[in-house]
């Protein structure tokens, strides 16, 4: 068993890693950006080392960095999390070539998975039912529009790199190629320091279904159920919940024995999630694999009673799986809900300030994985996700009914949260129903929005005119140019109350 780990990674999944570690008797070792060198991550650990600076690339992106404080700290191993350097197979291998464990799959298994291109390739070589989309990075502009005309508008753009949204854009008609195309790259190359981008036929309404797997390095495999994550925003997800409403039995079995048969087709170790696209008429087609760890894995883990860095960590070290396919027993349901600092009255516009309150829920069923606490400032710098609020109840209502509780309960000031979209989703008739899709957002959320302010800028004007005839205002103020301006300081006035 490893003596010492060094976590290469911010925020609540480096706390997450550093409570099992230290469960299981491990020192830990963080790393920490001029910004982070107060973080509870830093606090936590039992040795904290600087990486000068505050951008991604200035910091947790240096693998020279992190590999040298490796050395000086006689780790064992390195836990990458999740983003960051986590599916990038040079710093696996550079790992791994400094007698250092990397927790997570090899090299050679992210560069054949985690590249989304090779992965698709993989997939159809085992005849699992891929999305229309080409099996290569496209190179030009020219490349891209000839391949999106022979798919058909609209299209998804994607980086090959990574995950999480991340270098994702729509593209509805040609005109939009250009430019989606070098935003694309550009978001690609600094969230993952790799530009390349692929294309694929974008579904109109579908399911976002993913299955957990996890497998050991002696060829031994199993999937862990799945999960619902088709309530997101910029195709980043933002509440997932286990099981899917829409997943029966026979679908389960299916999408977990396809995640299996690609894993083990190259060799892969440890945990990782095989990831599906679910049509109308419950046809799933293979998306893509997330060589990691995901950030909705609570959600199994109390479903399954499994904890999934604790089996990381284990099987890095050469055990061999605790449990077989018939092992595996799930009892209830959970939903997740992720707490950011963003606006979700702005279009999800990230928010930034120091957090005056911080007092998250407890009680029975549920679980907050946070990286922050009072008084931490949340910057500009990073990914906006502040905690994770997961609840359970013996069936989807009960879930449900936990995490309303909780996140009424949840007492967060100081940036503006997702906390009411969160509440606004749990309320809506739709997801109470389990009949949504991925484009919750732009169907229900925003056409409510869009419906409240308009109702706003009616109340705004009418308090203007009643304003204007008691004479504390003066005709100028109420004009049609001073008309938005008063609506949106109405919506903030609303918004400030909400806690």
């Amino acid at each position: 068993m490893f003596k010492k780990i060094l976590v290469a990674n911010r925020g609540e999944i480096a706390v997450r890693i550093l409570r099992t570690s230290r469960e299981m008797g491990i020192r830990t070792v963080a790393v920490f950006s001029d910004v982070d060198r107060t973080a509870m991550h830093v606090r936590m650990a039992d040795e904290a080392f600087p990486l000068r600076g505050n951008t991604a690339a200035e910091t947790y992106l240096r693998q020279d960095w992190i590999l040298e404080i490796a050395k000086r700290s006689s780790v064992d191993a390195i836990h990458p999390g999740y983003g960051f350097l986590s599916e990038n197979p040079d710093f696996a291998a550079a790992v791994e070539a400094d007698g250092v464990k990397f927790i997570g799959p090899s090299a050679r298994a992210i560069r054949s998975l985690g590249d989304k291109t090779a992965a698709r390739r993989a997939a159809d070589e085992l005849n699992i039912p891929t999305v229309p989309g080409t099996k290569e990075p496209v190179k030009t502009e020219n490349e891209l529009a000839e391949t999106a005309g022979k798919i058909g508008y609209p299209v998804l753009l994607k980086a090959a790199a990574g995950g999480g949204g991340k270098g994702m854009r729509v593209v509805n008609s040609k005109q939009e190629l250009r430019a989606s195309f070098v935003t694309a790259q550009s978001e690609a190359k600094s969230s993952f320091g790799d530009d390349r981008v692929y294309v694929e036929k974008y579904l109109q309404h579908p399911r976002h279904i993913e299955i957990q797997v996890l497998a050991d390095e002696h060829g031994n495999c199993v999937f862990l159920g799945e999960r619902e994550c088709s309530i997101q925003r910029r195709h980043q997800k933002l509440i997932e919940e286990t099981p899917s409403p829409i997943v029966d039995d026979s679908l389960r079995e299916s999408m977990g024995e396809a995640a299996v048969r690609l894993v083990r087709s190259l060799e892969y170790s440890n945990a990782g999630t095989v990831e599906f696209l679910v049509d109308e008429s419950k046809k799933y087609y293979f998306l893509e694999v997330n060589t990691r760890l995901q950030v909705e894995h609570p959600v199994t883990e109390i479903v399954n009673g499994i904890d999934l860095v604790r089996q990381q960590i284990l099987i890095a070290s050469g055990c061999l799986l605790p449990f077989a396919q018939k092992d595996v027993k799930r009892r209830g349901h959970a939903i997740e809900c992720r707490i950011c600092a963003e606006d979700p009255e702005d279009h999800f516009f990230p928010s930034t300030g120091t957090l005056t309150c911080y007092d998250p829920p407890q009680g029975p069923h549920v679980r907050v994985d946070s990286g922050v606490s009072i008084g931490d400032e949340v910057s500009m710098f990073y990914d906006p996700l502040l905690a994770k609020v997961i609840a359970w109840g013996e069936n989807r209502n009960e879930s449900m009914q936990a995490m309303t509780r909780a996140l009424v309960e949840f007492n967060l000031q100081g940036v503006r949260s997702t906390i009411p979209f969160c509440l606004f989703v749990l309320n809506t008739e739709a997801f109470r129903n389990g009949e949504f899709d991925t484009r919750f957002v732009e169907t229900h959320f925003e056409s409510a929005q869009h419906y409240r302010s308009s109702n706003e800028e009616e109340i705004a004007s009418a308090v203007a005119a009643a304003l204007l005839h008691s004479g504390a205002l003066s005709q100028k103020s109420v004009s049609t140019n001073h008309r938005p301006k008063m609506a949106s300081v109405w919506k903030r006035m609303r918004l400030d109350t909400h806690h």
